[in-house]
């Protein structure tokens, strides 16, 4: 069964939605995908699907073009894969497996967190979310969630600490908890959530009642702690260590998206040089792993060759583009196909995001303000510095005005700088 694309609910691999290509399954793995199983997630994209696969900033995948005829198919396909799923709130956890730099089995803690979820049947707003981080050097800051649960050390050894509603920057601190507390505490927090109704998120509850709910819902448990302190960006494209002198990979997808071919090549390239698992993570990026060091410049310059992006530098990187027109029924401009002229034609100074390019207002791709955000509108490509896809835009060009436009915005940003 299909439902419209709309703002606030998430497609599902049985529940995909209409968009102006078809229909979008998500899918939210639980952990690593076997490669042969992505390999067979490909070909099923291709053949029940228009062949176009996404990652997402959260790090779900996505796959585009379902007809209502073939969404059953593929999702019975999909099933039959093994690829370990998120329950219906995901638990979305650290990506690296044997990460050396992680303080606790991260993946461990998240399987028991999802099987707890479960066990409780709580009913929760479509984007409740709950992000679990080891405290290893490929952390999970950027990504806001509901709930936060990251390991951390102190005085009393190592212990979870609980945040809510927010990134790792702007969420509301809660104390720590104990390790073996992690379960119930989690599964308490949701319950606070659902209290308020099936589309109250926590920063709802934070803003009509407080921390109050929260704490007696886990009194017992909690602890006041100091603040982990904040720690640099996360780069999910590059080369990872893992533990036994191996490495991950990360590839991110230009713009958010590929063919399925295209991916199943560097799918068979990876198994060729002996990786035996992929995995979506934020930021749109495929982690493969894992790697003797001896294959790494081999799948980099394989993921090159493809056109995935394997520089964290890469200046695709500071470019956000939803899918736009005609791939979305709301898009009123080809977004992606713009991000990439503008891509090939404009330098951006400084670091982090510098360009939205959104088919229309509801700015779904990057709902945050960016130095400069395209979008599409009636009256052409509208230009809005400094805001967010929902502000009313300065200016008005023609698509095909959009990378001057564009690079003459670089020019005088690096002329204030």
């Amino acid at each position: 069964m299909s439902r419209p694309f709309v703002r606030g609910t998430c497609p599902r691999l049985t529940a995909p939605m209409e968009t102006g290509d078809g229909l979008l399954a998500r899918i939210v793995p639980a952990g690593p995908i076997p490669l042969k199983a992505l390999a067979r997630l490909c070909t099923a994209a291709r053949t029940h699907g228009n062949g176009v696969v996404e990652v997402t900033a959260r790090g779900s995948l996505q796959i585009r073009g379902l007809t209502q005829e073939s969404a059953p198919l593929f999702a019975s396909t999909v099933d039959g894969l093994g690829i370990p799923l998120c329950g219906d709130v995901p638990v979305v956890a650290s990506p690296l497996p044997d990460d050396p730099t992680a303080l606790i089995d991260v993946q461990a803690l998240a399987a028991e967190l999802r099987n707890a979820i479960a066990v409780r049947g709580l009913v929760l707003a479509p984007k409740v979310s709950v992000t679990v981080d080891g405290g290893g050097a490929l952390h999970l800051d950027a990504l806001p969630a509901d709930i936060r649960v990251r390991a951390v050390s102190t005085a009393d050894g190592l212990r979870l600490q609980i945040a809510l509603a927010g990134d790792g920057a702007t969420a509301t601190p809660l104390g720590t908890i104990a390790l073996d507390e992690a379960r119930d505490a989690v599964s308490c927090l949701l319950a606070v959530i659902a209290a308020y109704g099936p589309e109250a998120r926590s920063a709802d509850v934070l803003r009509s009642r407080g921390l109050a709910p929260f704490r007696n819902a886990i009194r017992t448990r909690i602890e006041s702690e100091a603040l982990p302190p904040t720690r640099l960006p996360a780069a999910m494209v590059g080369t990872h260590s893992l533990e036994g002198d191996l490495y991950a990979v990360g590839v991110g997808l230009t713009f958010g998206h590929t063919q399925a071919d295209t991916l199943n090549a560097l799918t068979e390239s990876a198994r060729v040089l002996d990786a035996d698992w992929a995995r979506p993570v934020p930021d749109r990026t495929l982690i493969f792993g894992p790697f003797q060091r001896t294959r790494v410049k081999a799948i980099r310059e394989e993921g090159r060759r493809l056109g995935f992006v394997v520089e964290a530098a890469d200046p695709r990187r500071r470019i956000v583009a939803c899918p736009g027109a005609p791939s979305c029924a709301s898009g009123l401009i080809a977004s992606r196909r713009l991000a990439a002229e503008i891509a090939e034609e404009v330098e951006f100074a400084g670091a982090g995001i510098a360009l939205h390019v959104s088919g229309c207002a509801k700015g779904c791709a990057h709902p945050f303000p960016a130095p400069l955000t395209v979008i599409g509108t009636a009256q052409g490509a509208g230009l809005v510095r400094n805001a967010t896809a929902r502000a009313a835009p300065s200016y008005y060009v023609n698509e095909a005005d959009v990378a001057a436009a564009a690079d003459e915005f670089s020019i005088r940003e690096s002329a204030d700088a």
